[in-house]
């Protein structure tokens, strides 16, 4: 599904954000990627995503090399997954049902399967009865969920989120990685990057810890913090 072959990133400015990074994330798995800022997390979620290249090494998903995958190709590569990031991005003007509809016109989905796709991811999210709204007129946690709800009605294999309980309080975020927790429960593949220790540590799920760009820690049930 998602395979790192001593994969390294250094920067223009001469930042080296990652080095020698080999891990393999298979179908229906749920990885955490945990560390402190700056320790590469994000430029891991972004070379997966083809947002940044790698400097060295080579990135396997879906079973294809896309270290060199033409920029043509780049957006069906991004079709077999969704994101989720720390703040929504939300087209503010669209209403929750336009909003996640967007992501099925941009990939030309015929109306007919909007129609049916669309109400089918909402009520996968509890927000049937928000369809209307405006995102200006919903909480953080129900704006994060109209995110999720985006990144889910394509029927991506896989789901990466970047810090996506960053901006919510306790109780939303329990809610969101629950939701995250169901979906990879029906089989897609889901990638977290996060800070948040309390939910590492209870989920128990498969934790690779990245130290100054280096992988210090793959642990299949582990929690954040290294156990001495």
């Amino acid at each position: 599904m998602i395979e790192f072959k001593n994969v390294s990133k250094t920067y223009d400015t001469g930042t080296v954000a990652v080095k020698q990074a080999n891990f393999k994330i298979d179908k229906g798995d749920f990885a955490f990627l945990v560390g402190p800022s700056g320790s590469g997390k994000s430029t891991i979620i972004k070379m997966i995503l083809k947002e940044e290249e790698p400097t060295k090494g080579n990135i396997i998903i879906n079973g294809k090399d896309t270290t060199f995958l033409k920029q043509s190709r780049i957006p069906y590569l991004r079709r077999s997954m969704g994101v989720v990031f720390q703040d929504f991005r939300l087209l503010p003007d669209k209403t929750v049902y336009d909003n996640v509809a967007f992501a099925m016109h941009v990939v030309r989905a015929t109306p007919r399967h909007i129609r049916r796709q669309v109400p089918m991811v909402l009520s996968l999210v509890g927000l049937s009865h928000k369809a209307k709204m405006y995102p200006e007129e919903l909480s953080g946690g129900e704006q994060q969920r109209v995110s999720l709800a985006r990144a889910l009605v394509n029927n991506p294999a896989m789901i990466i989120a970047d810090e996506p309980t960053g901006n919510l309080d306790p109780d939303t975020a329990w809610d969101i990685m629950n939701l995250l927790n169901d979906i990879n429960m029906r089989g897609t593949t889901v990638v977290v990057a996060t800070h948040a220790k309390d939910i590492v540590d209870k989920m128990k799920k498969r934790v690779i810890e990245i130290h100054q760009g280096v992988i210090i820690r793959d642990d299949k049930k582990g929690g954040y913090d290294h156990e001495i």
